[in-house]
């Protein structure tokens, strides 16, 4: 078995699902479908012992969840009591010991952020903390850049509504270093965001604010953040073998971590050492007894960890885009949304990824239910087994939503909604929403164009997925976010500003889609008294600079530079993050050659050193090229044609061949296509009507 040595920094747009970190998974209307189909169908069952039982010994025994998971461990707790409790699978491939749901340890992830918000909880009962609280009041000595007048809370933090620029975890925050020893307050006095946007005005999934909030707890209770769970939350609830340090007992019985393509992931280290977002050990058996407590009101027969009126505060969603879309209480998340459901608000969940794990706690306050499913392998099971949970005994959470009715808008009512939307976590994930005689359509690079149908003011249904779509606006009437839960459940995108052009750009340019969209959404700076020069040339420096930063990845902070032509350059930093990532090896002599101008058949190279880690190169054989290609550059190319990732430039000629120009040099104007093309083709549904010739035949380019 392969071992994935180190933690990649993989660029967005390969659209991998086994991205590295706290980087949250994107659910697929594909995966819910096939858990409606497998189980909307049956009769409602009772949840108790026997039944829940049989439903998970099916399920894991399911030749469709079978490659989902190496080891899973999952607990069902019910009025009080624990029903079900079982292990699936192996801890440890080598060793193919089995898992217990008592004593193997896995790594929960995120779900550490309901604990941390159960430790704040507590400080507020205790008058230490206040929701309202401007967070400079406890941590004075931040350093914290806000150009608005409104202070980020204490509230914000836990609701996800801070305002501040993206934090996620660093690559290299995973680490082989055991001896390794960073503090909460250093890592956060090292890596504070700035508030780039009003606090509390948008939701958006924030794994810095949970961080800060585990300072908080520190600071206010005056004791080690750990000691302060050990002492106020496990110890009180007997969860004996959870923690936020990994060693004695939890290292030894932490099961081993795979990849979603099941790769072994060596044990690592994280940074901070303790890590109140994402850093949290523990055991199935352990989180029913949190489960327990928690739907009993905060107590358990012994002991009491919050009182009742906190849980019932914890219970409630504080922000939502519209009602049928709740986004954050105090803790928790919405469910994944089961299409057309409407009693998102009843139920209350947290999930939590890295690289090698994969957890989801549910709870149904109002049913007295909580489940925990935690695995070794990163990827969909719990995708998979929500909905298959909540139809098999809970469907009146699976029923459709029920709407008024409501006439949708004109075209022209509808224009408001137009334009280009960038997630605000992840900047790559765009939409593009138009309108026509047929209505709102959007599109994206995952699954393509499809109908809108307005269903409310500011309400949508997607015709392909049926999932809500929902958008928030100013007191102008004006657009600001969308909430669009097929490709983030967990936060809203924001809309681009209108572009405004350029002095050598009309409407008419044959690029003007391309560059017009690109402007908007602010890759490009949106003023119109500047020119573009839509027919400069692009160095390859410029050019592995653009698409690396275009895909939110920083500069290679090393000093050992793996090209001899770099130091001093300013793409140096970018060009050897590339190298890292594989996607260039230099011209030779150790050299890059930075201020070369670049091939089109080079730029598809450098794609295709990532690509090539997706999709093998027989995906794209079925590829006609016409003009001269170097032997070395045809299968980058044929995959640069198969995925639509050009502009008009490419001939697609009536005999099925298609020109790249290969070796033409690459244009300022043909950059700003291959990056539109790479944020918007549905590049998947174009790998599978190539596996699946004639499937979806009219996604494939064809000539005009």
């Amino acid at each position: 078995m392969n071992k994935v040595k180190y933690m990649p920094r993989t660029a967005l747009w390969i659209k991998s699902f086994a991205a590295a970190l706290l980087i949250l998974c994107l659910m697929t209307s594909t995966v819910y479908g096939a858990a409606s189909e497998t189980e909307g169908n049956s009769q409602t069952k009772e949840l108790n012992a026997e039944s829940a039982v049989a439903f998970l010994d099916s399920f894991f025994a399911s030749e469709t969840t079978k490659p989902h998971y190496t080891g899973a461990s999952v607990v069902v707790v019910k009025d009080g009591k624990v029903i079900a409790q079982k292990g699936y699978g192996v801890s440890d491939k080598g060793t193919g010991k089995a898992v217990d749901p008592a004593s193997t340890v896995f790594r929960i992830a995120s779900v550490s952020k309901t604990f941390t918000a159960v430790a704040a909880m507590q400080l507020i009962e205790q008058g230490k903390l206040s929701l309202t609280d401007d967070i400079l009041k406890v941590l004075p000595n931040l350093k914290l850049v806000n150009p608005f007048n409104t202070p980020v809370t204490i509230e914000q933090l836990l609701t996800h509504t801070t305002g501040f620029e993206i934090r996620d975890p660093k690559p290299e925050d995973l680490h082989f270093d055991f001896n390794k020893i960073v503090s909460i307050e250093e890592y956060v006095q090292a890596n504070l965001p700035p508030v780039v946007r009003k606090p509390g005005s948008s939701y958006m999934y924030d794994n810095f604010a949970s961080l800060l909030l585990g300072l908080v707890v520190e600071k206010a209770s005056g004791v080690p953040f750990e000691t302060y769970m050990e002492q106020n939350i496990f110890k009180p609830l007997g969860m004996n073998n959870s923690g936020f340090k990994l060693e004695g007992k939890l290292k030894e019985q932490l099961a081993a971590g795979y990849s979603a393509a099941g790769q072994k992931v060596e044990p690592y280290a994280v940074t901070p050492t303790i890590m109140p977002h994402g850093g949290m050990l523990s055991t199935a058996e352990d989180v029913g007894k949190f489960m327990i407590a928690f739907l009993n009101g905060g107590a358990t027969e012994s002991s009491r960890i919050l009182a009742e009126n906190t849980v019932d505060q914890m219970e409630v969603y504080r922000s939502s885009i519209h009602p049928l879309l709740p986004d954050t209480t105090y803790g928790f998340e919405a469910p994944f949304q089961i299409p057309g459901a409407g009693s998102s608000s009843k139920i209350i969940t947290k999930a939590g990824d890295l690289t090698d794990f994969s957890s989801y706690l549910f709870l149904i306050p109002e049913q007295n239910t909580g489940v925990f499913l935690t695995y070794n392998q990163q990827g969909v099971l719990r995708n998979l087994f929500y909905p298959q949970f909540i139809q098999t005994f809970f469907p009146q959470y699976a029923a459709p939503a029920q709407l008024p009715q409501y006439l949708p808008a004109s075209a022209d009512e509808l224009n408001k909604f137009t334009g280009y939307y960038a997630d605000l976590r992840i900047r790559s994930i765009i939409s593009g929403l138009k309108s026509g005689e047929a209505g709102l359509t959007i599109a994206d690079a995952f699954i393509g164009p499809r109908q809108l149908k307005q269903v409310d003011a500011n309400l949508f249904v997607d015709g392909l997925t049926n999932q809500f779509t929902a958008f928030k606006l100013d007191e102008n009437g004006n657009v600001l976010y969308m909430k669009e839960p097929y490709l983030n459940p967990l936060g809203y995108a924001s809309k681009g500003v209108k572009a405004a052009g350029f002095t050598d750009v009309t409407a008419e340019h044959a690029y003007a889609e391309q560059i017009f969209a690109l402007q908007s959404l602010g890759y490009y700076a949106n003023d119109a008294s500047i020119a573009f020069q839509p027919e400069r040339q692009v160095t390859r420096g410029e050019y592995v600079q653009f698409i690396l930063e275009s895909s939110n990845l920083k500069g290679s902070e090393t000093t050992e530079l793996a090209f001899n032509d770099l130091t001093g350059h300013p793409s140096a930093a970018f060009i050897q993050t590339a190298y890292e990532l594989g996607m260039v090896k230099g011209t030779g002599n150790g050299k890059f050659d930075p201020n070369r101008v670049i091939t089109r058949q080079e730029a598809a190279a450098v794609l295709w050193g990532l690509y090539s880690l997706q999709y093998p190169p027989q995906l794209f054989e079925s590829v006609k090229l016409a003009g001269k290609t170097d032997a070395w550059a045809i299968p980058a190319v044929k995959m640069m044609v198969a995925l639509g990732i050009h502009g008009p430039e490419v001939k697609l000629n009536a005999d099925g061949t298609a020109d790249f120009g290969s070796k033409n040099v690459l244009k300022n104007q043909e950059l700003a296509a291959i990056l539109y093309a790479l944020l918007t083709q549905p590049t998947d549904q174009i790998v599978t009507a190539l596996a699946n010739p004639g499937a979806t035949a009219n996604l494939l380019p064809q000539a005009s």
